[in-house]
């Protein structure tokens, strides 16, 4: 206890600043929340993962030509700007919908979820932060020694949450929901430092009027939510015509998405079983984890394999910055970071878990896909064959950062499954973890009922059991 004296006053004691706990229990709705969110992403993941490899099988066969053929193939109207190749389709328009559906879980977090308090979103947000800037400092160091391009200084950074979650769910699913929830919450920030990026880094020249239209796009946007207007024939058609605005610009059209996502309401009001923000989500999220994101990775994850291509990968200034940022500069930078963090503030890990516990989790978390792909793209589109070694190098890496946490959370699965089954214990088979219950006189009073029960039962078979012998020990 601290203690103070008021001007004029008797000296008074003040409570000592608490300490608030990192990867602490979450809260019984974030449970919840965080479960329905991970069934989602672990089967988006998994799609994720089968599009990868059947990209990777279409462009190392014989039928290599055709899928060269069919990314290639241009569509869509010229009048308009759009007359782009499929394997542009994919990265422009098909990850607009990822990226709204990304923008609405920001806007979640940041009004409901872990980011809504600024001193428990200071940890992740930290972390998230040292997580992009080590692997962007890994690239530089790599590429200014080996004197390589620093083009790619962004294609490290991203973290991938689907494909981490879909070797989560390879793993086990014994991984305590705090850990999962973590990895999440850094996905969460890191996608909003990757749309910076994007937005700042990769914008070479920029269509004012374009830009102005998708702006004004936004705005009637905004004020039809507002106004609570309703019908996805309203929608859709506006989102259309503020994307189309948005990729003309130069700006890349993918913000558009964001932009949208974060307009949308997330807390709920009195009476509501949902927000707005959360209803479409639900709606959407399967169209962006089934389709959207594995098309994209379809057409973008076909490159060439080989023995002189891997080794490419290990010799090349540029793919070996990649490698070792998503490998190294990820764990290093959100684990570090992580760690600081807690010996500079108040927060403290939590006891049940171990930092190499946090140190498996930001391995995880070097499964840089989806968007490290796209930066690729667009780092190195005046280069085609770099772009693939570059892609080939981004396929290395989160390969590498996968089995190396697989085996570093391998090593801790029995305590994961310990804790795991501690979280999920209902003994009063009320469909509420005992553990979210413990503080309240009801769920007492239920076991208490449970047990005079059990023990009324004991004692009826004990009495059977002490009652004389029939002579009867036979089979009847």
């Amino acid at each position: 206890m601290l203690s103070c004296r008021r001007p004029g006053g008797p000296r008074v004691n003040s409570p000592a600043p608490r300490r608030s706990v990192f990867l602490a229990r979450m809260s019984l709705p974030e449970r919840n929340y965080l479960a329905d969110l991970l069934r989602t992403e672990t089967v988006g993941g998994v799609l994720l993962l089968v599009a990868a490899v059947v990209a990777l099988l279409w462009a190392n066969t014989p039928l290599g030509d055709s899928y060269e053929a069919v990314r290639g193939f241009h569509l869509g109207p010229a009048s308009l700007g759009l007359d782009l190749s499929i394997q542009h389709w994919a990265a422009d328009g098909l990850l607009a919908v990822f990226f709204f559906v990304a923008g609405i879980e920001l806007k979640r977090e940041l009004v409901a979820g872990e980011l809504r308090d600024p001193k428990a979103a200071a940890l992740p947000v930290v972390a998230a932060l040292c997580g992009m800037v080590m692997p962007a400092v890994v690239y530089t160091v790599v590429n200014t020694t080996g004197g390589g391009s620093l083009a790619g200084w962004a294609v490290p950074t991203a973290t991938d949450i689907a494909f981490a979650l879909a070797v989560l769910a390879v793993i086990g699913t014994s991984l305590p929901s705090s850990l999962r929830a973590f990895l999440l919450t850094l996905a969460v920030v890191d996608d909003l430092f990757a749309i910076l990026i994007i937005a700042i880094f990769f914008t070479s020249s920029i269509n004012f009027w374009a830009l102005g239209g998708a702006a004004l796009g936004l705005a009637v946007f905004y004020v039809l939510l507002r106004k609570g207007v309703r019908g996805w024939y309203v929608y859709v058609p506006l989102a259309l015509v503020i994307w189309g605005l948005m990729y003309n610009s130069g700006v890349h059209a993918t913000i558009a998405g964001v932009a949208m996502g974060l307009m949308l309401r997330c807390h709920r009001r009195e009476g509501e079983p949902h927000s707005p923000g959360e209803h479409i989500e639900h709606l959407v999220r399967p169209l962006s984890a089934g389709l959207a994101v594995p098309l994209f990775a379809l057409f973008s994850a076909g490159v060439s394999v080989s023995g002189g291509a891997l080794h490419d990968v290990f010799t090349k200034p540029e793919t070996l910055g990649v490698v070792l940022g998503l490998v190294l500069g990820k764990a290093v930078g959100i684990f570090g970071g992580t760690w600081l963090t807690t010996r500079l503030t108040r927060a403290s890990l939590n006891p049940e878990l171990k930092w190499p516990d946090v140190f498996a989790v930001s391995a995880l978390a070097g499964i840089g896909f989806t968007v490290s792909l796209l930066i690729g793209e667009l780092a190195f589109s005046s280069d085609p064959v770099l772009t693939d070694e570059i892609k080939a190098a981004v396929l290395t890496g989160s390969l590498i950062a996968a089995v190396l946490a697989t085996v570093l959370l391998k090593i801790r699965n029995a305590k994961y499954r310990r804790l795991y089954e501690e979280e999920n214990r209902d003994e009063d088979l009320d469909g509420i973890p005992d553990i979210y219950e413990e503080g309240t006189p009801a769920y007492h009073l239920r076991m208490a009922a449970l047990l005079e029960a059990k023990a009324a039962e004991h004692r009826r078979r004990a009495e059977v059991a002490a009652a004389p012998d029939s002579g009867q020990d036979g089979p009847a």
